[in-house]
């Protein structure tokens, strides 16, 4: 009798499992699935126009995005909540370059946590005005490239623009981390549509709408695979320019 009672409580358990996914199943189940890393911070401002400055943007946007995926159910974590620059936290690399030890900070800190995911929130900024629209940069390995490319159409539906993933070869962010990582560049703080979209609240929250609904996308088309270090992106890259052409 015992043993058919434990028999029809493993087998309830398993239905239940099988027919109630959680929203974040598909990602492995670690401390950290997205880690949002903001982008400049504290004396370095990143870019700016006028009395509007980049770190102040991408922080800006991603406490809206840790709000939307936490509330998909995803463990997020930012890896700055305030106007701080990450550098002054590095005691442990002796090196003259303040921005160098920002950069290992921050992939330090990915290191510790073991996200599954990197994003890495940015603003570009162009000499031409008329250049505008998000542009994100990817690493060499085939989970990347596929992250980056669903950021892209995401955020080119709310933008209005056509642009494609770009690979980051020399970004250290991208060369130097553990998991599928990317660097969103979300609009140019030069052009005068991308600036409104970028500062407005309403804008903030659509941004941070898009890029959640492209992760939601990625972990349900990647399920539990692996990272496969520096593959080439080939199968999604083929896929995605097949249905484009």
């Amino acid at each position: 009798m015992r043993y058919l009672y434990t028999t029809c409580l493993v087998a309830m358990l398993i239905l239940v499992f099988v027919c109630f996914p959680s929203k974040s199943q598909a990602i492995p189940l670690t401390p950290i699935h997205i880690l949002i890393d903001v982008g400049h911070g504290g004396v370095d401002s990143g870019t700016s126009f006028g009395n509007l400055y980049e770190k102040d943007i991408n922080l800006q946007v991603a406490k809206r995005l840790y709000q939307q995926l936490t509330d998909a159910g995803y463990s997020v974590a930012l890896n700055r909540e305030e106007d701080i620059a990450l550098s002054d936290d590095n005691r442990w690399l002796h090196s003259r370059s303040r921005h160098l030890r920002d950069l290992a900070q921050r992939k330090n800190l990915a290191k510790e946590m073991v996200p599954q995911v990197m994003l890495s929130l940015h603003v570009n900024w162009s000499s031409d005005s008329g250049r505008r629209g998000p542009v994100i940069l990817y690493q060499s390995n085939e989970q990347s490239y596929m992250l980056a490319d669903l950021l892209q159409s995401s955020l080119n539906r709310l933008a209005g623009s056509k642009d494609k993933p770009v690979k980051g070869k020399t970004y250290y962010v991208l060369r130097h981390n553990y998991c599928p990582s990317v660097i969103v560049e979300m609009g140019f703080i030069s052009n005068a549509a991308d600036r409104q979209l970028l500062t407005d609240p309403k804008g903030q929250e659509k941004i941070a709408q898009a890029i959640t609904e492209a992760v939601s996308e990625y972990v349900t088309l990647t399920g539990n695979l692996k990272m496969e270090a520096f593959a080439e992106e080939s199968w999604w890259q083929n896929l995605a320019n097949g249905l484009v052409n």
